[in-house]
């Protein structure tokens, strides 16, 4: 579902390797662990420093590339977005062994290539889940992972997009798709993923203390991680 039937901000929607350019030189000063890492540091279903070989899906600007240099110390990593501001500012984290310019549904990598992939906020931004999850099985390994952390649907539709100044006083909308939880699961499946582990964060005390503003979305899900292990054959 497009975003915009819940949409109560009404911005300037823009798409999403613009939006993501532009964003690009101010988002490590607006999005805030609460919505991502703290999720990530909350699993326990992943031996993080077993992974040998990782590949972060839309990388954006490598700040779950970093994550994943400290707790996947003897892994190769690799990142693909399709926004080149991005990627510029995840070159410079130095987390990352190479970095492409590929869509997370079709990134030219080999298959059975990683034990570990990882995506955090941005799979609001894709029309279908489908291509996502089939990708993702492709180039993992037999019995690998795929830890997505994602923009909570129920957030989407409280009516509050994706989006983010481009200038004082001019916020606009990155085109976003509401995807329910149980649309992650009927893809994931479809596919030969199960699903290990599950948790959701909602907006809590340590948001407000950043965001006051939000009191009015207190106790909301505003997003969520999901661990996906791949089937191996014969199971």
């Amino acid at each position: 579902m497009d975003h915009s039937i819940y949409d109560r901000r009404r911005y300037p929607i823009v798409g999403v390797r613009e939006g993501y350019g532009e964003w690009s030189r101010t988002y490590e000063q607006t999005v805030h662990d609460e919505m991502d890492v703290r999720l990530l540091d909350r699993l326990r279903t992943v031996d993080w420093p077993s992974r040998r070989a990782a590949l972060d899906l839309a990388c954006g600007t490598g700040r779950i590339g970093m994550w994943l240099q400290r707790h996947c110390p003897d892994a190769a990593i690799d990142g693909v977005d399709i926004t080149p501001e991005m990627l510029a500012v995840a070159r410079s984290t130095g987390a990352y062994r190479t970095l492409g310019i590929a869509d997370v549904s079709e990134t030219g990598l080999p298959a059975a290539t990683y034990d570990l992939c990882m995506q955090s906020l941005a799979d609001e931004h894709l029309p279908d889940l489908g291509p996502l999850y089939r990708e993702v099985r492709r180039v993992t390994k037999p019995g690998g992972f795929f830890v997505i952390v994602g923009y909570h649907s129920h957030f989407l539709m409280a009516g509050v997009p994706t989006h983010f100044d481009r200038a004082p006083g001019e916020p606009v909308t990155i085109r976003s798709y509401v995807h329910l939880l149980s649309d992650h699961v009927k893809a994931a499946h479809a596919v030969g993923w199960s699903l290990v582990e599950m948790d959701e964060g909602l907006v809590d005390d340590a948001w407000l203390q950043k965001k006051p503003q939000w009191r009015v979305y207190a106790g909301l899900p505003v997003s969520f991680s999901m661990v996906w292990r791949q089937n191996q054959p014969g199971r």
